[in-house]
């Protein structure tokens, strides 16, 4: 083999990507020295995603101040990606659900301002292109918060303004856009989107999500009533009708905010990253391609990180081989087309033990070193 490339997720509270792949990198070399190696940082749209985007992209990390979910000062980062011109932005920065104490979590409070305080702080230093992940959010505010932080007004019906947060989304009554950024409608936003959930109704975004972010029986039937109200001020000013779309009810209605008024594509996290980076033409020479994930199971070939990276090998005929944290014995794993999956603990051995940052880089070291041996036994 004399051009292998390494694709691997962070192993989340162990190793970043970019430390996988090193540690990846040095089991190759211990085989086939001369070999090309390429890495690459990946992330599902998650967690990790800005870093991956900035690594891969050599990009740089923005710092700023921004609000959290109950719109206390915070510092924030994001990324700018491509000379500037794209910004790579996790609202979970600003608005996630860890960033509040279990007793503070309340989506009739919480608010997704912050997230569009970052997007704002982007546009304003010249991005047109917009890549967002929306999970992990603390909030069920339909992105009525983001809106405000843009340039968003929003009234009740006797013309009193109201702050963009879950509880006053049944009260909106008219919503203003002229002070809305202006270069909003020059961007091109794409939004990482793994759910399908529809804004409101038995499988929208307050009953299914609003009770872990601190929601109970009643709230989630008022939250889930401002939702509908909210759609249908919408659509009496903009004719959007996007609330049943898949994923409209991501993150609290993010998900349908982007989609109904900020005209924003929702895409899955894994295809989006990889769309950024143009995988399909980074990997065109590759003889093998190694992927993984801290842990597999049959999650993993639903759209997580280590099945994109399959599928994009897959159309150019390149073997993929998978490694992780811990591998579930799984039906759907046994017919993906993994050339193989392989879990990188030799033994028995703890949680905390296995997680550690120098025991686990060593165990994805010989792990991937084995593999090329094996893979080069006719050499």
């Amino acid at each position: 083999m004399k051009s292998i490339t390494i694709a691997i997720d962070s192993f989340k509270g162990s190793l970043s990507s970019a430390r996988v792949a090193e540690a990846a990198e040095q089991g190759i070399r211990a085989v086939l020295p001369d070999c090309h190696v390429q890495k690459i940082s990946i992330a599902d749209g998650g967690e990790g995603t800005v870093e991956a985007l900035v690594e891969t992209l050599q990009g740089q990390i923005i710092e700023i101040t921004a609000c959290d979910p109950l719109m206390r000062p915070i510092n924030v980062r994001y990324g700018l990606v491509d000379g500037g011109s794209t910004a790579v932005v996790e609202m979970s920065a600003a608005s996630g659900l860890p960033l509040l104490a279990i007793e503070e979590r309340n989506p009739w409070l919480t608010t997704t301002y912050g997230t569009g305080e970052m997007i704002a702080d982007a546009i304003k230093r010249g991005a047109r292109r917009l890549l967002i992940g929306i999970g992990g959010s603390a909030t069920n505010d339909a992105g009525m918060g983001m809106l405000e932080a843009l340039g968003y007004k929003f009234y009740d019906a006797n013309g009193t303004p109201l702050a963009g947060c879950g509880g006053n989304l049944c009260s909106v009554a008219r919503i203003d856009d002229k002070e809305a950024l202006p270069a909003l409608k020059e961007c091109q936003i794409t939004v990482a989107c793994d759910v399908k959930n529809p804004l409101y109704g038995p499988t929208g975004a307050a009953y299914i999500f609003a009770p872990q972010k601190g929601a109970d029986a009643e709230m989630v039937e008022r939250l889930d009533q401002g939702l509908k109200n909210f759609a249908s001020v919408v659509n009496a000013h903009f004719g959007s009708n996007a609330e049943q779309r898949e994923g409209a009810g991501a993150a609290g209605g993010l998900g349908y905010c982007f989609s109904a008024l900020l005209g924003a594509r929702l895409q899955s996290g894994i295809d989006m990253v990889l769309e950024a980076i143009d995988f399909a033409k980074r990997i065109e020479s590759s003889d093998l391609v190694i992927t993984g994930e801290g842990r597999i199971d049959s999650q993993t070939v639903m759209g997580k990180a280590p099945s994109g990276v399959l599928n994009a090998a897959t159309e150019q005929g390149i073997p993929v081989v998978a490694i992780g944290g811990a591998v579930e014995s799984s039906e759907a794993l046994k017919q993906s087309k993994f050339t193989a999956i392989l879990p990188i603990v030799a033994g028995p051995v703890s949680l905390d033990e296995a997680m550690r940052e120098e025991i686990a880089a060593a165990n994805v070291s010989r792990t991937v070193e084995q593999i090329i041996k094996l893979l080069t036994l006719n050499r």
